[in-house]
């Protein structure tokens, strides 16, 4: 049986603006330590390397020193608050459903590999009606390894029974384009996600403004591989 194309896609900052919801929780965190509210303009800067680097970047940008023991605690307590609303203030990028819709008629598999844990990645894929859209789905911790690891992309796509060889990653930042890069995987990024440098900086394969442009973009990066027989 031929295997299928594959899309896979980073979840924050790529299929959808969370940092509104994820800011909220660290703020919650922050002033029940006694620290004060961090603004959502700062989501950039501290967004996109985990809940773990996310208190750890609140504290030090608070200026208050973290300890280990209390930075597992807080950790703890963050999920935990974040599973009762992930995404009541949270949307999906415009024209991603119709990319989707689009991408799947033309004969791809879709996939998610996100370094959020994979409670919230599914609570927060059923809240907006898109779950079933996918082939597979792996959070940070569906396997022994995560992004920047390529084992979390190549393990994603075999999840999905579909082709490494025909394989894209879909992200916003520099973890999304060192695991392709990692991966022999072509990368096209997003410019709205979080980043704290412009992500054409950081050299992915391409960039798209905007979610309509994407399956020309996926057929553009896939063209120099020759589909399997």
């Amino acid at each position: 049986m031929s295997l299928l194309p594959i899309v896979v896609f980073d979840l924050d900052g790529t299929l959808a603006e969370t940092a509104p919801d994820i800011m909220r929780v660290l703020n919650v965190i922050l002033v029940r330590e006694g620290l004060a509210a961090l603004p959502l303009e700062r989501a950039r800067e501290l967004v996109g390397a985990g809940a773990r680097a996310l208190i750890e970047r609140g504290f030090k940008v608070s200026g208050r020193p973290l300890d280990a023991a209390t930075l597992e605690r807080l950790f703890e307590d963050f999920l935990t608050i974040y599973a009762e609303d992930v995404a009541s203030q949270s949307h999906l990028f415009d024209g991603v459903t119709d990319a989707l819709d689009s991408l799947a008629e033309e004969g791809y598999a879709l996939a998610v590999c996100t370094n959020k844990p994979i409670l919230h990645t599914r609570l927060i894929l059923d809240h907006f009606g898109i779950a079933g859209r996918f082939a597979a789905v792996a959070g940070r911790d569906s396997f022994p390894w995560f992004k920047p690891d390529p084992r979390h992309l190549t393990l994603t796509i075999e999840a999905a029974q579909a082709d490494p060889q025909r394989a894209v990653m879909i992200g916003d930042s520099r973890t999304d384009i060192a695991t392709a890069r990692a991966a022999g995987i072509p990368s096209i990024c997003v410019p709205f996600g979080y980043t704290d440098v412009p992500i054409e900086t950081l050299e992915p394969n391409f960039v798209i403004q905007h979610f309509g442009e994407l399956p020309a973009a996926v057929a553009r990066a896939l063209d120099p591989v020759p589909a399997r027989p």
